[in-house]
């Protein structure tokens, strides 16, 4: 049964850094995952994705302060943010599936990924 575990949450002040990490487990094929975050009171937001190719995609919003990475033997992925700032506090999901070879969905920040993780919250202190 496939499983994404997500760790590494918790609180940090403004321009603190935090490293997410996510394990898969179950799944015989990924092409693309993902970080999603969905703040209290918000809808869900794509923040980054990666294909296994390596190729990536982020948000407006977290350019140039998260990096997104992934270690395909292990099936982990990883979100290294820095920079953090209070509008970065939400819940962050993991997410995975396949869709082909080196492919992200062009609509994965929109329509998000099959499989996903329970999610890690994370708190950004002014």
């Amino acid at each position: 049964q496939e499983q994404l575990v997500e760790s590494g949450g918790g609180s940090v002040q403004s321009g603190g850094s935090l490293r997410l990490s996510c394990a898969a487990s179950g799944f015989n094929h990924i092409s693309c995952m993902g970080w999603f975050r969905q703040a209290p009171g918000k809808g869900r937001e794509g923040v980054a994705v990666i294909a296994t190719d390596g190729s990536t995609n982020y948000a407006d919003s977290v350019k140039g302060r998260f990096t997104i990475s992934q270690d395909n033997a292990r099936k982990t992925l990883y979100l290294q943010m820095d920079s953090l700032k209070p509008e970065d506090t939400a819940t962050y999901y993991c997410a995975a599936g396949w869709y082909g070879d080196n492919y992200c969905p062009s609509g994965a920040f929109d329509y998000g990924l099959d499989y996903w993780g329970k999610g890690t919250p994370i708190t950004i202190s002014s």
